[in-house]
C-alpha cells in the first residue's frame, strides 16, 4: 500500500473498534455484577457488534497489503453509573463517527470506491449506533426523574 494517510485510517479505525469492544465488553460485566441484566445484554450485544466491524477492517486490511496490529487502545472508562457510562460511550462514538466521516470523504477524493463504501457502512453503523446510545440515555435519564 502506497498511501500512508489511507493506512493510517486504517489502523485508528482498527484500534476505535478493538477498544470499543474492550469498552463494551467491560462494561457488560460490570452491570451484570451489579445485577442490571438488561443493561449487560445490551452491551455485550454492542461487544458484537463492533467485534464485527473489527472482521471487516482486518479483511480489507488485508485486501490492500497491511498487516494489522490494533496495539494503541486507550483505557477502558466504565463509570459509575449507567448514565455515566452511557456519556463515556456516547463521547467514543461521536468520536468514530467524526472518524469514518473523515476517512469516507478521503477515500472519495483519493478514488478508493470499495474502502469508500467501508467507511461509508460503517459511518453509518456508528451513526445508528449513536442514535441508539442517545435514546438509551434519554429513557435512562426519564427512570431518574420518575423515581425523584
Amino acid at each position: 500500500m502506497g498511501d500512508p494517510r489511507l493506512a493510517g485510517y486504517l489502523a485508528r479505525a482498527l484500534n476505535a473498534e478493538f477498544a470499543a469492544v474492550q469498552q463494551y465488553s467491560a462494561q457488560a460485566s460490570l452491570t451484570s455484577s451489579w445485577g442490571l441484566k438488561e443493561y449487560s445484554s445490551r452491551f455485550r450485544s454492542d461487544a458484537r457488534d463492533e467485534l464485527e466491524h473489527v472482521d471487516l477492517l482486518i479483511q480489507q486490511m488485508l485486501n490492500v497489503g497491511i498487516v494489522p496490529n490494533g496495539t494503541q487502545l486507550p483505557p477502558v472508562r466504565l463509570g459509575r453509573s449507567i448514565e455515566e457510562m452511557l456519556l463515556i460511550d456516547r463521547g467514543m462514538e461521536v468520536e468514530v463517527v467524526r472518524l469514518y466521516g473523515e476517512a469516507e470523504r478521503y477515500c472519495g477524493r483519493s478514488r478508493r470506491g470499495g474502502l469508500q463504501e467501508l467507511f461509508r457502512g460503517l459511518l453509518d453503523d456508528e451513526t445508528g449506533h449513536l442514535r441508539d446510545l442517545d435514546e438509551l440515555l434519554a429513557d435512562v435519564r426519564q427512570r431518574t426523574i420518575e423515581k425523584i
